[in-house]
């Protein structure tokens, strides 16, 4: 098997619950919405955030901004509150000292995602980074998974590694792309109906030293 990990971004390798929180509260605070506001600002965001998003918001909630502009802050502030956990970029560097190719698969818009990655120093510490709406696929698409391992120099089909937090995009569809999978989660919380992953880690950099064991 090649040595390739492909990682997913959000709660995988950075905490985007937390992040995405500290960005509403911010958002709510700039443009003086109720705690009803903040609530419904959150639960839009929840699953994912695009600028279209923004235009609903807009009209809601009686906002004159445009919604480009409240975009731009939602990512900046997204950016600016996202971190990834002390030890991480190190656990990249030991696995490329290693030998593998590191790769980022993730969904979402690139410029948020990436803005993400830049900000957190993850981007200076993988081989390359595979955003669906750059590629015009989402996970759990095995296109997107195919695609990343492309972009880092592997050879799709010929092993490797895929490391996320969600069942079914991360792990079933690393799985239907051919990767060995490592979930990050408690296993007890694994849902019954699905196939079980390879490997479970309770933490993504937990999960970079089960990858390095497997290459001491």
């Amino acid at each position: 098997m090649q040595r390739l990990v492909l990682f997913d971004l959000d709660d995988t390798l950075i905490d985007r619950r937390r992040a995405l929180e500290a960005s509403v509260a911010r958002f709510s605070s700039r443009h003086g919405l109720t705690p009803d506001g903040r609530a419904d600002v959150l639960a839009r965001l929840e699953e994912r955030a695009t600028v279209s998003d923004f235009s609903a918001i807009r009209r809601l909630h009686g906002l004159t901004a445009p919604a480009q502009e409240l975009w731009q802050d939602y990512r900046s502030d997204m950016a600016a509150l996202a971190s990834c956990p002390a030890g991480l970029l190190e656990g990249m560097d030991e696995l490329e000292g290693r030998g593998w190719r590191i790769g980022i698969a993730t969904n979402g818009s690139a410029d948020i995602q990436r803005a993400k990655l830049s900000s957190t120093g993850i981007a200076l510490h993988v081989h390359s980074v595979c955003v669906s709406a750059e590629v015009g696929v989402r996970k759990p698409d095995p296109r997107l998974f195919v695609a990343a391992a492309e972009l880092c120099g592997a050879v799709p089909g010929n092993g490797g590694w895929m490391v996320g937090n969600d069942p079914a995009k991360d792990i079933l569809g690393g799985r239907a792309a051919g990767l060995a999978t490592l979930w990050i989660g408690d296993p007890l919380r694994w849902p019954a109906d699905l196939p079980a992953p390879d490997r479970t880690a309770p933490t993504a950099l937990q999960a970079i030293r089960l990858l390095l064991n497997m290459t001491a």
